[in-house]
């Protein structure tokens, strides 16, 4: 029931379709090599109509690649407990040619130790424990439409973390990000907090139809965030082997002296989501709604559907809209999403190997 659960609920994650389709190029004496990846092109338009700066841009329609990525996964037997691994994975822009840039992102390296009995540790650039085990289950959408914590929170690069065995379907997690200012000339490159370390954690309970997540997040200004303190509590139940409903909770703390640094930024806030994924043969459906109260500004809703289709095992086709209704601080009329005309959309087809 579990395995059931992961795989609709995470069917546009790269995790789900990477370890389905990766190629073990490599295993022999307990050492196993496999390369993974996918090639992801579509057409997107609509969404917001002002960047960052308060500068109107063109929401038109555009060929895009799709978040294309090639990956390889290591790991060795050091003894019937202990597994040494390693993850290497890139982007690329699969939608045009890229003179001199073959890769343009390393997406994720780390190195780490795997315990059955001990947990596991890892160290390097990789996607935040907060999404992993408590973010998740609403992280389904390929591209726009997850309002709680992604996967780049506090997170890729210069991290360590732990994670505990499962302990009667309980995991606990702990994962420290650090900002560091080593070579900096002091009064130039160098900021008033120094260096920083911004931590994270909490627990995680997964038996039968039940998945829930507890954690928090030390949201340092050095990270994007506002300086405070992020708690989030999400849930799913997995009613049936096809349908699946989540319900989730996410706040951060208020910051009186934080200055917004754009449009799309915000401060405290609270944020209720809602959501639910069936699947049918090789169709599947998600459709997610979110509550959102920022600190000083208007409540503003958020929506997302998507629809997915497996050709075969490694080809499917996709169609996402979302609408994330953020207020702007632009003007009080205006706002980053509108239900008549500037509804971000996305459809495609990927790729897996």
């Amino acid at each position: 029931m579990k395995k059931t659960l992961l795989a609709t609920a995470i069917i546009g994650a790269l995790g789900a379709s990477a370890a389905a389709q990766a190629a073990t190029v490599y295993d022999q004496d307990g050492t196993k090599l496999d390369v993974y990846g996918r090639i992801a092109m579509g057409i997107a338009g609509g969404g917001p109509e002002y960047n960052d700066a308060g500068q109107e841009i063109d929401d038109g329609v555009e060929f895009v690649d799709v978040f294309s990525r090639l990956g390889l996964r290591m790991s060795q037997e050091v003894t019937s407990d202990l597994t040494a691994f390693g993850r290497l994975e890139w982007r690329f822009r699969a939608d045009e040619r890229r003179s001199g840039e073959a890769f343009r992102e390393t997406r994720q390296s780390y190195i780490g130790l795997q315990s059955n009995q001990f947990g596991t540790f890892q160290a390097g650039n990789f996607d935040s424990f907060y999404n992993q085990f408590v973010s998740l289950p609403f992280d389904v959408y390929i591209d726009q439409g997850l309002e709680f914590a992604g996967h780049p929170k506090q997170s890729r690069g210069d991290s360590i973390g732990y994670y505990t065995p499962d302990l009667e379907g309980f995991t606990a997690f702990l994962q420290l990000k650090h900002y560091s200012e080593r070579g900096e000339v002091e009064g130039v490159g160098t900021t008033e907090e120094g260096a920083v370390v911004a931590p994270q954690g909490g627990v995680r309970y997964a038996q039968g139809p039940v998945t829930v997540g507890l954690g928090f997040v030390e949201d340092v200004q050095r990270g994007g965030g506002n300086g405070e303190m992020l708690y989030g509590l999400i849930g799913q139940y997995q009613f049936t082997d096809q349908f699946s409903a989540r319900l989730g909770y996410e706040m951060r703390d208020n910051n009186s002296g934080y200055d917004l640094r754009g449009a799309n930024d915000e401060n405290g806030y609270d944020k209720v989501g809602l959501g639910a994924t069936y699947t049918t043969g090789p169709w599947a459906f998600t459709g997610d709604f979110y509550n959102i109260e920022r600190d000083g500004e208007e409540t503003s809703k958020s929506w997302a559907l998507g629809s997915y289709y497996k050709v075969s095992s490694a080809f499917d086709v996709f169609v996402e809209v979302a609408d994330a209704d953020a207020v702007s601080r632009i003007d009080s009329d205006t706002r980053l999403g509108d239900l008549t005309d500037d509804v971000y959309w996305l459809t495609g087809a990927r790729y897996h190997f």
